[in-house]
């Protein structure tokens, strides 16, 4: 796995994790002070599990658009 891709993995599951776990908890207890208090635990818990399984899951991700999507034929 490249650096560049590791970074990379890195930073979206970190912004998405801090996305993901505002708006769930959002949804859950509304926009209180009890959601603001809560929300810093919450993403912190979820970013290592997203860094982990953005690694099986993004393989497999580029692995179906890899079959998905027809071969483009190579341009000189």
């Amino acid at each position: 796995m490249s650096k560049n891709l590791l970074l990379a993995q890195f930073f979206i599951s970190m912004m998405m994790a801090f996305v993901m776990s505002g708006i769930m908890g959002a949804i859950a207890l509304g926009p209180t002070d009890l959601w603001l208090h809560s929300w810093p635990r919450s993403f912190l818990t979820a970013w290592p599990i997203a860094f982990i399984l953005s690694m099986p899951i993004g393989a497999l991700a580029f692995w179906l658009s890899g079959k998905l999507l027809p071969a483009r034929a190579a341009t000189a």
